[in-house]
């Protein structure tokens, strides 16, 4: 365990009572994914520019994306916007299998060389429109966007939830939230929590 990750965890508290996502974020040196002129502020509660035009998470938010997903450390989660690879990392401490999809190769490319050290071997990078998913490995029991999607959740991003699959976003233009949308039989429904402001996802498709 990181001293300054797990005093991270601690601080959480306040917001993310699930003890899986806190033991998590316990575990993963948060300045492994941010760059060097900001690790000085690596476990501060704030998001930090990574390059690019995009940042890494407040850590508050990402544990409340993670605890929003529900998972039990079985499911195959699709990661959308790998960024420097925080999420991706958390995400593969809580799942079985994670794919992580990065429009930037460049940001791809940094995420790798953030998890190789750290021994994760149960995440895939990959390199496209996050809007489109990864349909040739759907379905996935959980989709987390770690961008915003503006209005509306892409479709194609829903139609590769698994049944009883949840995906957590951030949606909204102006006003942005958090929705948990569920896949039950043929219906999708949705619950709105805290409202948030993140990056937007860039894609062909929006």
């Amino acid at each position: 365990m990181h001293d300054a990750a797990a005093a991270l965890a601690q601080s959480l508290r306040h917001a993310v009572s699930d003890e899986r996502v806190l033991a998590a974020i316990a575990s993963v040196p948060r300045e492994q994914f941010v760059p060097g002129c900001e690790r000085a502020h690596a476990y501060d509660n704030t998001a930090l520019p990574i390059g690019y035009g995009q940042t890494i998470s407040q850590p508050v938010v990402v544990a409340r994306m993670l605890e929003l997903l529900e998972l039990d450390g079985s499911e195959r989660v699709l990661d959308v916007g790998t960024g420097s690879g925080y999420h991706a990392a958390l995400l593969a401490l809580l799942a079985a299998e994670v794919f992580s999809i990065e429009r930037h190769p460049e940001l791809s490319e940094i995420a790798q060389h953030a998890l190789e050290p750290l021994g994760i071997e149960n995440v895939t990078l990959f390199v496209g429109d996050g809007a489109a998913g990864l349909p040739q490995h759907a379905p996935f029991d959980a989709i987390n966007v770690a961008a915003a999607t503006g209005v509306d959740v892409p479709g194609a991003l829903l139609d590769q939830l698994a049944a009883g699959g949840r995906l957590v976003a951030p949606v909204g233009v102006a006003d942005q939230r958090l929705l948990v949308f569920r896949r039950s039989g043929e219906r999708i429904l949705c619950e709105r929590h805290e409202p948030v402001r993140f990056v937007p996802l860039v894609s062909d498709r929006l």
